[in-house]
């Protein structure tokens, strides 16, 4: 209508304006909030890590604590943070430097030469204490209080009461607690220094003075291993042990890190490998090398702490089938000092393709739990091969052995290694040998296969010799799929077996086959496969996770009727 008012241009420009204006405010200041607490946290990031770098102390940050935690610094409670994998100091973000500058690390070598061969004195931490620890004093629980409170020695791991703590036990000299025969001490290592530099090798003297029961420690793990749990093993023995004799074999190889043997005692380290059938291999592979550099007399027993997902070897050993934690490090620690000596037999596996001599290529591998061709080392190869594209998702033991089931029942169908007798020609201590129709043929130099399996003992009421890891002799056995595989695994059957021998010797005539050796697989043209023995390895042997069907078949029924 002609008497109504329109609004101005500018009036419309300028409420457009308006809006434009909040809606850019409410796009972008929330865009500029997160790209700033992201440079910020990346700043303190690197701030931290630049801590780490410079720091003395193992520092290792955490978003929660699994218990209730006090900084050592400002009392204050704290829900993340830092700790020091060695020593145990648990600290809040923002008094790292403060922690650096008054709390010293587990010192590898003291710094007063002229008292090397002195005994060391408590170094104590407050607060943080195991809520299971007990006053050395009064002998009561220690903390218990919410706050912090109370002591703990990072070498003998004593603690004790604020009011239980006197003069004269903070000037006591520590005896390194339960673990001490494990321990490297840092006045050893000190001394060995200053005999090094006027020349002197003579290491046993120094030895006598910690006593005859002490045997050496030199923790090996895989960081990788077990779902990753190696990486949280190395800081709880860091923190028992001495940091020293700890190393991750993913930073530092066997190789380098068994070269600590040689600083101590003959014949008196021990070592203990955290990971799995693999890693002992690669350890054992470093023991042989120090062989070839003629360092026997220092050549130490190896434990195992299983990690991976197979583990026969350590089961054998009585180390068991895997280890997630259900007992504490103090007490493989312990069951590493109970452990008896025992040989292993190491077989060296040569693999020789066909063809003409000038193009004959010679693989070479060393044995120590079995060598196969056929159904389970199809399995093997498949379960690799998918491991290799996608390793997280292979982070779970019951995952991985899902898996295995998958294509071992897909073999099943499939039947890819049947006739196997046909292609393949073995031979025992140099005598052919006929065989039925199979599909697979396995070589074991233990006793135990597939993941926990008695293959070569078997069940039911045939008698057996039972297979030994230190007898120079092989088992053979033959299976007939993979059905019957896991019929024997489940014990509902038995494998064709087909004798034992010093040697054996395996021609495959045509065709491509998978073999595998200690759980390593590959597929594999014609060739010949001889086994043969090559030397010994010292391990050590646990006793006391030993099943029932363990103790029945290592037990005679008249030492049995004897214990009773």
């Amino acid at each position: 209508m002609e008497g109504e008012k329109q609004p101005a241009p500018y009036e419309g420009l300028f409420a457009d304006g308006h809006l434009v204006l909040w809606t850019l405010c409410s796009v972008l200041l929330p865009v500029f909030i997160t790209f700033w607490c992201s440079l910020q946290r990346s700043r303190r990031q690197l701030h931290r890590r630049d801590i780490f770098r410079k720091s003395k102390h193992g520092w290792r940050d955490t978003d929660l604590f699994s218990h209730p935690t006090y900084c050592c610094v400002c009392a204050q409670h704290i829900l993340q943070g830092a700790f020091c994998d060695c020593c145990g100091l648990r600290v809040d973000e923002g008094c790292l430097k403060k922690a650096d500058k008054r709390f010293h690390c587990k010192e590898i070598m003291l710094k007063n030469d002229s008292k090397a061969l002195d005994a060391m004195h408590h170094h104590w931490i407050r607060g943080n204490v195991p809520l299971c620890s007990y006053c050395v004093v009064c002998k009561q629980q220690c903390g218990s209080q919410p706050k912090l409170c109370d002591y703990r020695c990072i070498w003998c791991q004593k603690t004790v009461h604020d009011e239980c703590m006197k003069n004269s036990l903070k000037n006591e000299q520590c005896d390194f607690g339960e673990f001490k025969n494990l321990i490297i001490p840092p006045s050893y290592l000190t001394a060995i220094n200053q005999m090094r530099k006027d020349k002197k090798t003579d290491y046993a003297v120094l030895a006598s003075k910690l006593g005859k029961q002490w045997t050496p420690l030199i923790i090996l793990a895989n960081s990788r291993s077990g779902t990753n749990m190696g990486e949280g093993l190395l800081g709880e023995f860091r923190i028992l042990l001495s940091p020293v004799q700890v190393f991750d074999v993913t930073k530092t190889p066997p190789v380098k890190a068994l070269q600590l043997c040689t600083l101590l005692p003959c014949y008196s380290a021990r070592v203990l490998v955290c990971g799995g059938d693999g890693t002992v291999g690669w350890v054992l592979d470093a023991v042989d090398e120090m062989k070839i550099k003629g360092q026997e007399k220092y050549i130490p027993q190896v434990a195992v702490l299983p990690l991976g997902t197979g583990n026969d070897l350590s089961n054998t050993l009585g180390w068991g089938t895997g280890y997630a934690g259900e007992i504490p490090v103090a007490q493989v620690l312990r069951n590493v000092m109970e452990a008896d000596g025992v040989k292993l037999d190491r077989w060296k596996v040569q693999v020789t393709n066909k063809g003409y001599y000038n193009l004959r290529k010679l693989k070479e591998f060393t044995m120590n739990n079995y060598f196969s061709v056929g159904p389970d080392a199809l399995m093997a190869l498949n379960f690799h091969a998918h491991r290799e594209k996608a390793p997280s998702l292979f982070s779970s033991r019951i995952l991985n052995k899902a898996v295995y089931l998958f294509y071992g029942t897909k073999d099943c169908l499939v039947q890819e290694c049947k006739d196997l007798n046909k292609k393949v020609e073995l031979e025992l201590d140099g005598e052919r040998v006929e065989l039925p129709n199979l599909e697979g043929i396995i070589v074991l130099n233990i006793g135990y296969w597939g993941g926990g399996c008695r293959l070569w003992e078997g069940m039911g009421d045939e008698t057996y010799p039972l297979a030994r890891h230190d007898d120079g002799l092989l088992e053979v056995v033959g299976v007939y799929g993979s059905f019957h595989c896991a019929q024997i695994q489940v014990k509902l059957a038995n494998p064709f077996r087909i004798g034992q021998a010093h040697t054996v010797r395996l021609i495959l005539k045509c065709s491509m086959m998978p073999m595998q050796v200690d759980g390593e697989p590959w597929a594999q043209g014609p060739c010949t496969v001889t086994i043969t023995h090559k030397t010994h390895a010292l391990m050590l042997y646990f006793s006391g996770e030993q099943t029932d069907d363990d103790i029945s078949s290592t037990s005679d029924p008249e030492d049995t009727k004897e214990t009773e």
